[in-house]
């Protein structure tokens, strides 16, 4: 059975940095993309960021130039670097593989 492990996230205020971690655990045939997603209480769930295997990223506009993703190959494990964090940015992130593997989610509070 395959799992997302999330870990990091927690409570930071504005300005400040975190960074959330995410491995795959268990058997699966092959790993293509790797990203993270975002929700807020009675929102959709929003595309945050995501990295190929080739190591190709796509962030959304908001967080460019402020979140950086990086991915273990070897270790099956996808990272997101985020800093100058703003209050907007509060949320539950969930990680996503191959577009249909989700993470149990990981709180990031930003306070102002």
């Amino acid at each position: 059975q395959v799992q997302l492990v999330e870990s990091g996230g927690g409570s930071v205020q504005a300005g400040g940095s975190l960074r959330l971690s995410c491995t795959v655990s268990g058997s699966i045939s092959s790993i293509y993309n790797m990203g993270w997603y975002r929700q807020t209480p009675g929102k959709q769930r929003d595309f945050v960021a995501k990295i190929t295997s080739g190591g190709l990223t796509n962030y959304v506009e908001s967080v460019k130039g402020r979140f950086t993703l990086s991915r273990d190959n070897a270790k099956n494990t996808v990272h997101l670097q985020m800093s100058s964090l703003k209050p907007e940015d509060t949320a539950v992130y969930y990680c996503n593989v191959n577009g249909y593997l989700w993470g149990q989610g990981a709180q990031v509070t930003v306070s102002s």
